[in-house]
């Protein structure tokens, strides 16, 4: 009797078993801060099935970060998700599917994944201006922590996409730090922004975002036009001058008798005195 009952458990949970969905996600254990968190999703529920995927930071509280839909189609074929992790500190984070009744999988299903993002970017350190215009853009010049003389991959994505794809450049050893010191002009033919990714022998380093700004247009200074004010006076007219008359000089005689008349009542003055 106990092995009959027995017998009829197993079957029950056989029947059980093969009756659930699977719901397969996967997440690498490890990524990089500034490279995509990508996890795969399997499953064989119906198709037309829908249920999000969610990221957050795990702590205390889990803090979302984003939230991506994901439906079944009738392939069932494997489907894949991208979390952006630029910017982001790094540690513990979380991805877990929501909005399921957990009760349709098998117990083998997984809806949970504890990646860790390892951040790197401290180990970058810019010299060159993080703004720069047209004429200089871009210069990269910093250095790398430990990197030495072992050289640094690096990759610039502008606004219109690819400007290098991944090619390594020389560094120089700082022999005090052990620092790898790196000089790079890359031409860029437009403004905006241009992230700039490191890499080295060990694996991704981080993303350092340069802004170009435009070249400053000086306007030409246009000096206005005076146009010169005409005014219509009446015409002026001049006064005729009358002629002063003319005075004739004394003729020598008149002076003559004019003095001699003078020297008599001179005389005759001289003897009434």
């Amino acid at each position: 009797m106990k092995r009959i009952l027995l017998i009829a458990l197993c079957l029950m949970c056989i029947a059980g078993t093969a009756s659930a969905y699977q719901l397969y996600l996967s997440c690498p254990e490890s990524v990089q801060v500034g490279l995509p968190l990508k996890c795969s999703i399997d499953s064989n529920l119906p198709a037309g099935t829908t249920f999000n995927l969610g990221f957050y930071q795990s702590g205390y509280t889990a803090t979302a970060i984003s939230l991506q839909a994901v439906t079944i189609q009738d392939s069932h074929d494997t489907q894949y998700r991208l979390f952006d992790t630029k910017g982001l500190p790094g540690g513990q984070y979380k991805v877990e599917i929501q909005n399921m009744d957990e009760s349709r999988l098998s117990t083998d299903s997984k809806t949970l994944q504890l990646p860790v993002l390892i951040d790197r970017s401290g180990d970058i350190t810019i010299t060159s201006p993080m703004t720069q215009n047209m004429d200089e853009a871009l210069r990269i010049e910093g250095y790398i922590a430990k990197v030495g003389n072992d050289g640094v991959e690096i990759a610039v994505r502008g606004p219109d996409g690819i400007v290098i794809g991944p090619r390594w450049i020389g560094t120089k050893i700082n022999l005090q730090s052990g620092a790898g010191v790196f000089t790079q002009h890359v031409p860029v033919t437009g403004p905006g922004e241009y992230d700039v990714s490191f890499s080295d022998a060990k694996g991704f380093i981080g993303v350092v975002t340069f802004k170009v700004s435009a070249p400053v247009t000086t306007a030409p200074t246009t000096l206005p036009v005076t146009t010169p004010v005409i005014t219509t006076r009446p015409p002026t007219t001049v006064p005729t001058t009358v002629p002063t008359p003319t005075k004739s000089p004394l003729s020598p005689v008149t002076l003559v008798a004019s003095l001699g008349i003078i020297s008599m009542l001179s005389v005759i003055l001289a003897k009434k005195r």
